[in-house]
């Protein structure tokens, strides 16, 4: 797979499309979560998570991005949203808990939700990657 194809998107600071290369990278940690449709796996998973991922052909950091819940390590290696949404959902947690989680500067679900009934993120500091560095 080739990385280094030039996308616009990619230098927009926080987005993680889900193309065709993210697809790829992302493969076996969204079958992991896709895996937790069935009840079954579910139990197996509360079980022995360790055990359970093995099932699976996880690099070392998705493995400890999903034992770490780390929702935007899971992203950034390829994770689907919905996919990994759904290890929210077992652990008892809303897409505003997981929002939170993901924010740069580790807000709490009711900063978040703040945040969000107020129009969201602003676009200041934003627009691209490049107005990081020039911070």
């Amino acid at each position: 797979m080739n990385t280094t194809t030039a996308r616009d998107y990619r230098q927009i600071p926080g987005t993680y499309v889900f193309d065709g290369e993210h697809c790829h990278k992302g493969y076996a940690l969204n079958m992991f979560c896709k895996s937790l449709d069935v009840e079954s796996n579910r139990a197996a998973f509360r079980l022995d998570s360790p055990d359970y991922l093995d099932r699976f052909k996880l690099s070392d950091e998705q493995r400890r991005a999903v034992l770490d819940r780390d929702w935007l390590a899971m992203l950034r290696l390829g994770g689907n949203i919905y996919y990994t949404f759904k290890l929210a959902i077992l652990d008892g947690l809303t897409m505003q808990h997981v929002g939170a989680a993901m924010s740069a500067n580790g807000m709490s679900v009711d900063e978040f939700h703040a945040m969000m009934i107020s129009g969201g993120r602003s676009i200041k500091g934003n627009r691209s990657v490049e107005e990081w560095s020039h911070g």
